[in-house]
């Protein structure tokens, strides 16, 4: 029997959500069921499947990584999900926080500039039955073309400042996590539309992650 055959994954999900999500002040019952629910090790590329549930980024390809899991169910808390919210994903990953998200929102659409992570993401789903996602396979760096609005817009990826795409693609009252700055300095932050015109912004917490592929990075004036 091999080695990840042997570990107990039931009992790792348990200690991830009570000693790494729960005790990073992420109380929401919906949230920690969710993270309950969701085999993460289903999602993990199978070179690291025993660290499934360990404290830290995970590596996938293309310099891309999969979330602390604290980080995510701070995310998810943030954006205090409904079963009537339209998601919008940037950056499908692995599809593990897509299927967090699916778990707590009416319906997620999910965007990856890598298209061989969709089709991942799409494997790994299908063990889910979930029927509220949608897998597409493009550029979302900038979201003027976009289409539609969400109640809530997730950026898995940092971006050195924030494209005003992504607060307009909000609706009214509609919630965007989003990791803004430049290594070594990050902030995860919340923003709010509060009115047609107007947004509230939130600082949740310092975090370093990598920068999303094509993010809007304006020349800064320089004498």
């Amino acid at each position: 029997m091999s080695n990840a055959q042997e570990f107990d994954f039931e009992n790792a999900r348990e200690l991830m959500v009570e000693a790494q999500v729960r005790t990073w002040e992420v109380l929401d019952p919906a949230v920690l069921d969710a993270m309950r629910n969701v085999a993460r090790e289903d999602f993990v590329p199978q070179r690291f499947h025993n660290l499934a549930y360990a404290d830290s980024n995970i590596p996938l390809a293309h310099g891309e990584v999969m979330l602390q899991p604290k980080v995510e169910g701070r995310l998810l808390q943030s954006l205090d999900l409904s079963k009537n919210d339209r998601v919008l994903e940037v950056g499908t990953g692995s599809g593990y926080l897509t299927a967090l998200l699916a778990q707590l929102a009416d319906s997620v659409r999910s965007i990856d500039i890598h298209e061989d992570f969709t089709a991942e993401a799409r494997d790994n789903l299908k063990g889910l039955d979930l029927d509220n996602v949608t897998l597409e396979s493009g550029d979302a760096s900038k979201l003027d073309d976009i289409g539609e609005q969400f109640d809530a817009i997730v950026v898995t990826g940092s971006m050195p400042e924030l494209h005003d795409s992504f607060r307009k693609a909000l609706k009214v009252g509609g919630r965007l996590f989003v990791i803004i700055g430049r290594d070594p300095i990050m902030e995860a932050q919340l923003h709010t539309r509060v009115s047609e015109n107007d947004w509230a912004e939130a600082s949740l917490f310092d975090t370093k992650v990598p920068a999303l592929v094509n993010a809007w990075n304006p020349q800064r004036f320089t004498l």
